[in-house]
């Protein structure tokens, strides 16, 4: 920060309000800090009795907040982020499309260690409508070394985007419901409902419900049928404990599922099964997911519509942030439920 003559202070940055009284009339910012002293302002400040102004120097070396701000978001947005124009040394990033956020944690935290750059986000894999904001970024400083925004700008570079919002791919989805209280109509199905209805909220159809009892045979003969039918995904709901009557693993195990992970550390949906058989996805779905509003299924199911190859890691990463707190009214997805380090 330095003392200029305001004749002197073209092109340079305030580094404090300046007021304007009118008496009996107004009282108020006539410039604001950080503005850039333009040509036309010079008279006006005179008028103001300002003949020297506290300023800080914009050159190549040297970056104005609003600009810097700009080229981080703009290093940083990937497909399907917008940005705003910069507000105050701000500038946000914008779901461009519905989807899921991903973010490339690693990349965040490198960046962020730069001294005197923010960079502030939502959680990753989570599912966001055109609109929403997802990020917001702002260096500390009225001015900033150029240096600084180009080491930004070349970590985003090194394994673009850190920022994207992922479309949602639109499958047919084939439904096995399994339990012989079901099947034989002693009870009404109430798995079938929540899932459709958590399907087709993502943009997916389900195309089939079949109805099985604990038996390893029907289960592969459902599956079989589904995969002829061309289902993209196939959800198997109930028969997911250690009872000797939930066969619903073995079952997906003996219509060639190849097993992901059998168990996750999440509460609700801990008794979850993963697997693939080819490239079509198999979930085995615990009764919590009938019967509780935010489980597991709604942590992974997006990500699968988006495209994410899960790993037995990416389940086992959900271990903190994986206790539902089961609040009333639910807050999810504004809450820490699935939200892990």
């Amino acid at each position: 920060m330095k003392t200029v003559s305001v004749l002197e202070a073209e092109g340079m940055v305030l580094c404090h309000d300046i007021t304007e009284i009118v008496p009996g009339k107004f009282k108020g910012r006539a410039f604001k800090k950080g503005h850039i002293v333009q040509r036309a302002d010079i008279p006006r400040l005179l008028d103001l009795g300002k003949e020297h102004l506290y300023v800080m120097e914009v050159n190549e070396k040297r970056l104005h907040e609003n600009e810097a701000a700009m080229r981080m978001a703009a290093a940083a947005a990937g497909p399907g982020i917008c940005l705003t124009e910069p507000s105050e040394g701000k500038v946000e990033l914008k779901a461009q499309i519905d989807g899921l956020l991903k973010i490339k944690g690693a990349m965040l935290d490198e960046i962020n260690d730069i001294e005197q750059i923010v960079f502030a986000s939502l959680h990753t894999n989570r599912v966001v409508a055109a609109g929403k904001t997802l990020a917001g970024c702002r260096v500390v400083p009225l001015v900033i070394e150029a240096e600084k925004i180009e080491q930004v700008e070349r970590i985003c570079a090194s394994a673009f985007p850190l920022f994207e919002v992922r479309p949602l791919m639109p499958l047919n989805v084939g439904i096995i419901t399994t339990g012989s209280e079901v099947y034989h109509g002693r009870i009404q199905d109430k798995f079938g409902p929540v899932l459709s209805e958590k399907i087709r909220g993502l943009g997916s159809t389900v195309m089939r419900q079949i109805f099985v009892s604990d038996s390893i045979e029907m289960i592969v003969d459902a599956v079989k049928t589904l995969l002829a039918e061309g289902a993209e995904m196939i959800l198997v709901s109930g028969g997911m404990s250690v009872d000797p009557d939930d066969v619903t693993p073995a079952g997906i195990r003996a219509a060639g599922g190849k097993v992901v992970a059998y168990g996750a550390p999440v509460l609700p949906g801990s008794m979850f099964m993963l697997a693939s058989i080819g490239t079509i996805p198999v979930l085995g779905l615990p009764g919590c997911v009938m019967y509780n509003k935010t489980t597991i299924f709604d942590l992974l199911l997006p990500r699968i519509l988006a495209g994410d190859e899960i790993t037995r890691k990416d389940i086992t990463r959900l271990g903190q942030g994986g206790l539902c707190e089961s609040c009333k009214p639910c807050r999810y997805p504004e809450c820490s439920f699935g939200k892990s380090a």
